[in-house]
């Protein structure tokens, strides 16, 4: 690891360290400050925002337009504040031998998988990179780990080895001689993964939900055999089933992280109060409906706008996060200012639309599937939506005697219950679930969408 990152990292946990003591009216007026330098700096550097926010620079944030994926690809020469930064430079240097090199020797470069049918890519200067490897340093820590140039531990990452992906890319900015690390791809098969992790004997595993879900069944039937102190699961929804097979695997429920390539972490679990706050000293979060309208707390939102504070390459201003999540309605016991986020539904993309009985359309959340396909003993599951009133539910490592015809009963039940016509469901047995070119398996995949 370079020295000069590790020392700028070590600084600024220390002053993010200092923050989980702040008041929340103190957080509040550190946003609006730094959300003012956001914005001037915004208007003065990228042609885009002049553009975008023209006439409503002396606006409230909630009355700014909202930035979409496609808006930034489409305008990133204009948006991005360094005017020697070009698109086509930018896909150049990616699909060139740079094994994450930086680009003009000074920007780390991040890439999307697209698997929603829009890749995005983000640039991040030395100071940015390093209030990104803060955040998932400050997850580790918030765990029990504090991160000391004098503690040694052995981890094991199971991800995207892409040069191009955030978990590679941090995997590795964060190896050195303290933390010497196995980095997988999560495409592997699993009985290369297992025999790999069972010599390298981690202290700690970070891997994808779905794949630490599989893990776990491989610890339980005694052919992995590993002893971590600390699991971390992140990019996918952990749901209760996987957090329950990995308790009963190693001895501890997993610690939840939720991030993005655009910013790095987002929020992290505590080991106090074992609940997922948000990293409100780094970002705003705007939990809306679809016509980006507020959801009070307690309520499933349709998506977040982000709006990143630390942010000055590649402004980000209430950009657009396709996730469902809910925020918490009460008072924390935990004592930091940050709000709560106490419930992932995944993105909008993983809730299908099927027809009902009226003609038109009603949403089923991914959770109405997490409730009957989280029972099941199987290490893998994923609904396909193969067509508008036809699904297929994929299984993998279930075990003998369970009735596909009983489950799949259990499933049109539920839709149904949901306000869905007839639907068929069917179920099959796959030896492995197909993964995406970053080595996620999804939960859900939806028909496709016309318009």
């Amino acid at each position: 690891m370079n020295m000069r990152i590790m020392w700028k990292l070590m600084q600024e946990l220390s002053r993010l360290r200092r923050h989980e003591d702040w008041s929340r009216s103190q957080l509040v007026s550190a946003q609006a400050d730094q959300l003012h330098r956001l914005r001037e700096f915004a208007y003065a550097r990228s042609p885009f925002y002049q553009r975008f926010h023209s006439g409503l620079t002396d606006r409230p944030l909630g009355e700014l337009p909202v930035l979409t994926k496609a808006q930034l690809m489409e305008s990133f020469d204009e948006l991005i504040s360094d005017p020697a930064v070009r698109l086509e430079d930018v896909r150049a240097h990616l699909a060139g031998d740079n094994d994450g090199q930086r680009y003009l020797n000074r920007y780390w470069v991040n890439a999307t998988s697209g698997s929603n049918g829009q890749p995005g890519i983000f640039l991040f200067d030395e100071e940015e990179w390093v209030m990104v490897l803060a955040s998932f340093a400050r997850a580790h820590e918030w765990a029990g780990v504090r991160v000391s140039l004098t503690h040694r531990m052995r981890m094991a990452s199971i991800a995207s080895v892409s040069p191009w992906h955030m978990s590679a890319q941090v995997g590795a900015a964060l190896k050195s001689r303290w933390m010497p690390a196995l980095r997988m791809a999560a495409s592997d098969p699993v009985p290369q993964l297992v025999s790999k992790l069972n010599a390298w004997q981690p202290e700690m595993l970070v891997a994808y939900a779905s794949m630490a879900r599989v893990l776990a069944e491989e610890q339980l039937a005694e052919r992995l055999q590993i002893h971590p102190h600390l699991v971390f699961t992140s990019s996918e929804v952990l749901t209760g089933e996987t957090r329950r097979r990995a308790q009963a695997a190693w001895g501890h429920s997993p610690f939840n992280q939720y991030g993005a390539t655009e910013l790095g972490d987002l929020a992290a679990e505590h080991d106090t109060c074992r609940r997922m706050h948000l990293f409100e000293d780094l970002m705003i979060v705007e939990n809306v409906d679809d016509q980006n309208r507020p959801v009070p707390p307690g309520v499933f939102g349709a998506k977040l706008l982000v709006t990143s504070l630390f942010g000055r390459t590649q402004p980000l201003i209430r950009y657009e996060l396709n996730d469902s999540v809910r925020l918490a309605s009460e008072q924390d016991v935990c004592e930091l200012p940050f709000g709560v986020l106490d419930g992932i539904q995944g993105r909008t993309e993983d809730t299908l639309q099927l027809p009902t009985a009226a003609g038109a359309a009603v949403a089923i959340q991914p959770l109405v599937f997490h409730r009957i396909l989280d029972i099941p003993p199987v290490s893998a599951w994923q609904v396909v939506q193969e067509a508008p009133d036809r699904l297929t539910v994929l299984l993998s490592g279930s075990s003998d005697g369970m009735s596909e015809q009983v489950l799949a009963g259990r499933v049109k039940e539920a839709i149904g219950a949901e306000g869905a016509r007839e639907v068929q469901v069917s179920v099959q047995q796959h030896a492995v679930i197909a993964k995406n070119p970053s080595g996620k398996a999804l939960l859900i995949k939806a028909y496709p969408r016309s318009g």
